[in-house]
C-alpha cells in the first residue's frame, strides 16, 4: 500500500486501513516539521536534534517545533521522557495550533501539559473547552487523580483522542482528563521547548471516523 501525508491530511489508497497508525516523526530528521522559536537569532539546531530515533529538545529558549500538516478527528500517541540524570522541566503537546504567538512564544491552541508532575493537564492557549468535574486555577485545569508519571529518565507515554469538540487524554494508559465544547477542532500539532530537556520518540497519528 502506497501511502502519503499531504497538507496534514492523511492519504490512502484503500480504506481498510485507514485506522493504521501514520508517524509524524521519522527518526531520522526534520521532514513534516517546521520551527518557531521565540529568540529569532537562535538557529533551530541550537535547540532540536535528531540522535538514534529520538527527538531531543535542549529546552532553551522558549518555542515550538510544529507540524507543517493540520489535523482533524485523530489519535495522536507519543512517548517523553527528561534528560536521564538532569532535573525534570517543563514541555508540552499543542493540539489543533492556529494562530501564532497568541501568548508569548505560544501559538493559539489547547495545550496537554507534560510538566513534571503535571501531565494531563490542559492549558487554555486564546480557546476554550468544558471539563467536568475538573479544578480550573485560571487558563488551566487540572488533571483527574494522582500523577501517572514514571521516575524522571523513564519513557513515558501519552495517547491523546480529538473527536469533534471533545479530547480526551491517557497518561501511560490512565484516562487523566476529558474536554467538550472544544473552541476550536482542527490545527497543527507542536511539541514545546519551555526549560529542561526533553525527548520524544514514536509520534504517530491515527485518522479517526
Amino acid at each position: 500500500m502506497v501511502r502519503n501525508i499531504l497538507y496534514g491530511v492523511l492519504v490512502l489508497t484503500s480504506p481498510l486501513h485507514a485506522a493504521e497508525p501514520q508517524p509524524l516523526f521519522n527518526g531520522r530528521n526534520f521532514e513534516g516539521w517546521t520551527f518557531d522559536i521565540l529568540d529569532p537569532a537562535v538557529e533551530p539546531a541550537a535547540v532540536w536534534s535528531v540522535s538514534e530515533g529520538v527527538l531531543v529538545c535542549k529546552g532553551r529558549p522558549p518555542g515550538v517545533i510544529r507540524s507543517v500538516g493540520e489535523f482533524s478527528n485523530y489519535e495522536l500517541s507519543l512517548e517523553w521522557r527528561w534528560a536521564p540524570g538532569a532535573k525534570p522541566g517543563n514541555s508540552g503537546v499543542l493540539i489543533h495550533a492556529t494562530k501564532p504567538r497568541e501568548m508569548f512564544a505560544w501559538p493559539r491552541s489547547v495545550e496537554v501539559q507534560l510538566g513534571h508532575g503535571n501531565a494531563g493537564d490542559f492549558w487554555m492557549i486564546g480557546e476554550t473547552l468544558a471539563v467536568e468535574k475538573s479544578e480550573a486555577i485560571g487558563r488551566r485545569w487540572l488533571k483527574k487523580g494522582e500523577p501517572r508519571e514514571k521516575e524522571p529518565g523513564e519513557w513515558n507515554h501519552v495517547r491523546i483522542r480529538c473527536q469533534g469538540a471533545k479530547v480526551s487524554v491517557w497518561v501511560n494508559g490512565t484516562l487523566m482528563n476529558e474536554g467538550t465544547d472544544l473552541s476550536a477542532t482542527r490545527g497543527a500539532i507542536c511539541l514545546q521547548s519551555e526549560g529542561g530537556e526533553v525527548h520524544f520518540r514514536k509520534i504517530d497519528l491515527t485518522a479517526l471516523k
